[in-house]
């Protein structure tokens, strides 16, 4: 019995200091946007992907990545080869190839990962205050790699960065906040 007092204390106290990243869909971000300006984040997975899982568990999870995440961004979940028909900036995106019978093996790319350059998965894509692309980032991303992301677009210093020697300025000066 003490035991199972113990776990269940844990289990209290994990999911009290957990916090969870607000997903939504494109077209709703989108339209939040109108009503409150932020930024979008998208995480373009697929469901076979095991880097993508790792980003979902390791990073998404993570409760410094979730807080920034949820105060300065829309969060958009895209299944990158999913059959989801998607309404975004006046044009409508589906899988033309896509096959139900391959819904978790590899599949056909959505038209929309295509626009927005997916080459790899996982990518986080992030789009400005007014749904334009800033840039695809691919690939798993730790915490601390991704905030480098968060908060160079969110801050709009991206848009000073023009050169190399500007962008390693940038990260050499950089302060880590998150834990891993």
């Amino acid at each position: 019995m003490k035991k199972l007092s113990i776990l269940f204390i844990l289990l209290v106290s994990i999911s009290i200091n957990a916090q969870e990243i607000n997903w939504m869909s494109l077209e709703d971000a989108v339209a939040a946007q109108k009503t409150n300006p932020k930024k979008i984040m998208i995480d373009a997975y697929t469901n076979w992907c095991g880097p993508c899982k790792m980003l979902d568990k390791n990073t998404f999870g993570n409760a410094d990545v979730a807080e920034y995440v949820n105060k300065n961004y829309y969060a958009v979940k895209f299944n990158a080869e999913g059959n989801k028909e998607i309404i975004y900036d006046g044009n409508t995106y589906t899988n033309p190839g896509y096959d139900p019978a391959k819904a978790n093996k590899r599949n056909s790319g959505h038209q929309l990962a295509s626009y927005f350059g997916v080459r790899a998965y996982p990518t986080i894509i992030f789009l400005d205050s007014e749904g334009k692309i800033i840039a695809p980032i691919p690939g798993y991303q730790k915490p601390s790699q991704l905030e480098i992301y968060l908060k160079l677009f969110h801050t709009d210093a991206y848009k000073d960065i023009q050169t190399k020697e500007a962008y390693e300025e940038y990260m050499a000066n950089f302060n880590y906040t998150f834990k891993e």
